[in-house]
């Protein structure tokens, strides 16, 4: 057994559970960085020996400090110590996308494809108010921030109203492709935001044991005439994104307030 375990003692004699007084004293090993990225925990059976408790204890300890993303993976030892991702916080209002985000924060945005392909699709035809035969860019990739997975991005872009993103990679950003090579004015955005649990392909983009809250946002981007060009459904992690609102006193109320 590793000396830096050495330490861990259970009380049978109080209320509180055995898996609950173990999950607590590793939490505190973790945030006082006796144990540091990297590290494995023991294996349950040997830590359970050593305790003189029974592996599900171990192991229901173990569990709930995959739950907080505090370990993941498994390495010969066990589970491994993880490094959670740090949070960024954006501004939600003005008009832009993951990697205009990402540069105001000072960090850097990189994109991994998954699917890029020129579809017809009924439900977005209805979306975009066109013909059932209508076609659009389908674009679905994982964006990272500094190299850490954030969201994973469903995006359908109009040929009709953009012919030209139809030679897109998907690298990059969708604005400034618009923007410059499509020569397309942005006008706006509607956007919905909802709680939601990561789905099986979410939790293997994002690197979870199991499903987490995340973010879905929807969003409807249109050009200036008022058409739309873009429909996004992009999922964010909820442990490292959180959204900034900027909230404004009501210049009416306050002119009543003030008479």
């Amino acid at each position: 057994m590793p000396e830096e375990f050495a330490s861990l003692q259970l009380n049978t004699e109080i209320s509180q559970p055995l898996w609950r007084q173990l999950y607590m004293q590793l939490d505190d090993m973790l945030n006082s960085g006796v144990l540091r990225e990297g590290a494995s925990l023991p294996p349950e059976r040997d830590l359970a020996e050593a305790l003189g408790v029974s592996r599900s204890t171990v192991k229901r300890s173990y569990d709930q400090l995959r739950h907080d993303q505090r370990v993941g993976g498994r390495g010969r030892g066990g589970s491994v110590v993880r490094r959670p991702p740090e949070r960024v916080a954006p501004t939600l209002g003005p008009l832009r996308g993951f990697t205009e985000e990402m540069r105001e924060l000072g960090k850097v945005a990189t994109t991994r494809v998954l699917e890029c392909a020129i579809v017809s699709d009924r439900r977005m035809a209805s979306i975009f108010q066109r013909p059932s035969n209508a076609q659009f860019l389908h674009v679905a990739r994982v964006r990272e921030a500094d190299g850490v997975p954030m969201t994973r991005e469903l995006a359908w872009y109009d040929l009709t109203l953009a012919p030209d993103m139809a030679t897109w990679d998907g690298s990059g950003s969708a604005y400034e492709r618009l923007r410059a090579f499509c020569k397309l004015e942005l006008g706006g955005a509607e956007q919905s935001v909802e709680a939601i649990l990561s789905s099986p392909l979410e939790s293997e983009a994002f690197g979870f044991d199991a499903p987490q809250p995340c973010l879905l946002f929807k969003r409807m981007t249109r050009v200036a005439s008022g058409a739309l060009v873009e429909y996004v459904e992009g999922t964010f992690r909820g442990d490292a994104y959180v959204y900034r609102i900027e909230l404004q006193p009501e210049s009416g109320r306050a002119g009543q307030e003030r008479s």
